[in-house]
């Protein structure tokens, strides 16, 4: 575009899409935090809690009856609202490490991340691991230190940990604030400005009431007291004289991160959090592809299918593939190709999304997640393209850990049972396996962690009226295999070796131990290894 032309539909809609992940390890209070931005971003009146008594309202993102009933999130949700002009699509992803595969591919579909760490803890190994892979991508990260409200490391300390663990300059954008050992507000570095918090009687379900104060305000000395004060004032000249100043192309690279403190169970510091992280924040930019990096403001409509869910309506056993769009103006009922399949496809009922609730939309824009009805054509990391071929950068896949048979409660539910795996595997939530190239009496059930064996014997259960029991197999480590079926045949007869076959009907191997594996890879030279199916 000329520097003198005037912005288009397209320019004024990418430049207010923020799209972004939060990451944690579990039990940081990632949820409730997701919650509080909901309600300060105007998407709900109340907020909910993870943990609710009959009484209470459950928090929004987590909508599936097992995670209400566990209090921890098991699957990534999407959430969409408007704030201060902004179009925000806030994933929210699983905490525990068991759902790594789903909390990976949902960050391949965010712009920028939230990295919310427990201020008692600090980084954290999941947290760690997330970072990783953010860090991978360059992706910018913002800091929430959560559960200020409660004693916990030093401030100070905390930011030295965070930057040697990591590797990562901070810059405190606000400050904690502290009455005689008790959190009341923070300190926002940007507008120079005190922020105390009043608690609210419902535990944090509406907004906390502000007090806003100049740093040089004597009204602050009297509503904190001198002591407080100083100690603040103190403080902040440290971080002027020995902190990292603000960068923004830094931030951009992912190697600043601005960090925010606060409580999101009392609400204090988040809304301060969320009116500056939408300004930090990038609006989408070009995604790397096979044909080169996509321009949000290019013409031609992209996306690509980073999540597929089933049953969100129960009710009508439906499938919806989330996409996220890359470029171009997407509108209702456009057709599109399927690059995987070269097929035409007609985009017609898409939706936008509150967890579980959604609305029918006529057009979405680049940074957008918008959902598709599936009939079970699409596939998690297809490309759709109104343009040119093309494929964007792969979703990370990820080799099962452990694995177990399905048995089915009931003989006569095997049809039903067949088909929950088959959709399971589908979304992602789980790998089936056979002893025979076609569908065996028994199918075995590979996951990544042992959380996902509970979730799927519910939804089985519960989705789709197989209950079953899983019985652990006596083998591990699997490794695709690729050769000649007299090679494939030869090796899956040695000892310590299962061979199955996936979805697919390619032919995999398990072993008993890392040693047999290492003794395969090393001297069954007619062989090629995978560690994912090729």
């Amino acid at each position: 575009m000329a520097a003198d032309s005037p912005p288009t539909d397209l320019d004024r809609e990418v430049a207010r899409r923020r799209t972004f992940a939060i990451i944690s390890h579990p039990d940081a209070g990632k949820t409730t935090l997701t919650e509080k931005l909901l309600l300060y971003g105007g998407a709900i009146h109340l907020a909910g809690t993870v943990k609710a008594r009959r009484a209470d309202r459950h928090v929004t993102s987590d909508w599936m009856e097992l995670e209400r009933q566990r209090g921890i999130s098991v699957t990534s949700s999407v959430l969409q609202f408007e704030y201060a002009d902004c179009q925000v699509n806030l994933l929210d992803t699983p905490g525990h490490q068991d759902f790594s595969e789903d909390t990976y591919r949902t960050l391949v579909a965010a712009d920028s991340a939230v990295m919310l760490l427990d201020n008692r803890k600090g980084v954290e190994e999941r947290t760690r691991q997330l970072f990783e892979v953010c860090k991978r991508r360059r992706m910018p990260i913002v800091t929430f230190v959560n559960k200020c409200d409660r004693a916990g490391v030093d401030p100070m300390t905390l930011l030295g940990d965070v930057e040697r663990d990591l590797g990562i300059a901070c810059w405190p954008a606000t400050w904690p604030v502290y009455q005689a050992d008790r959190f009341v507000g923070v300190v926002d570095r940007t507008a120079q400005q005190v922020l105390l918090f009043d608690r609210s009687g419902d535990h944090g379900a509406s907004r906390a009431d502000i007090q806003r104060f100049e740093l040089s305000d004597p009204a602050l000395a009297v509503e904190l007291g001198a002591e407080a004060v100083t100690q603040l004032t103190d403080e902040l000249h440290l971080l002027e004289g020995a902190g990292h100043p603000f960068d923004r192309a830094a931030f951009l690279a992912g190697t600043l991160s601005p960090v925010y403190f606060g409580s999101a169970l009392s609400n204090f510091g988040v809304e301060p959090f969320l009116r500056e992280f939408l300004t930090l924040a990038p609006a989408p930019v070009a995604r790397e592809s096979s044909i080169g990096p996509i321009s949000p403001l290019a013409p031609d409509f992209t996306g690509f299918v980073f999540k597929i869910q089933a049953n969100m309506d129960p009710r009508h056993r439906d499938r919806v593939a989330f996409v996220r769009i890359c470029s171009g103006h997407f509108q209702a009922g456009m057709e599109v190709r399927q690059v995987r399949t070269g097929r035409p496809m007609r985009l017609s009922a898409p939706q936008q999304f509150m967890a579980r609730e959604r609305v029918s939309i006529e057009e979405a824009w680049p940074g957008d997640v918008i959902g598709i009805m599936d009939r079970g054509g699409l596939r998690i990391g297809d490309t759709l393209t109104s343009g040119a071929d093309l494929e964007f950068q792969d979703i990370p896949r990820f080799p099962p850990e452990h694995f177990a048979r399905a048995y089915p409660a009931d003989p006569l539910r095997r049809k039903q049972l067949d088909t929950g795996l088959r959709e399971l595997s589908e979304e992602g939530a789980a790998q089936v396996f056979y002893a025979e190239s076609e569908t065996g009496p028994a199918p075995i059930v590979g996951a990544i962690g042992q959380l996902q064996f509970d979730v799927m014997l519910f939804r089985l259960e519960h989705e789709y009226g197989a209950p079953c029991r899983f019985e652990p197999v006596g083998y591990r480590y699997p490794r695709w295999v690729t050769g000649t079926p007299e090679a494939i045949e030869q090796a899956a007869s040695a000892r310590g070796r299962l061979r199955l076959y996936d979805a697919k009907g390619q032919p995999l191997l398990l072993f008993e131990n890392e040693w047999a594996l290492r003794w395969a890879v090393e001297n069954e030279r007619k062989l090629t290894f995978h560690d994912v199916a090729p």
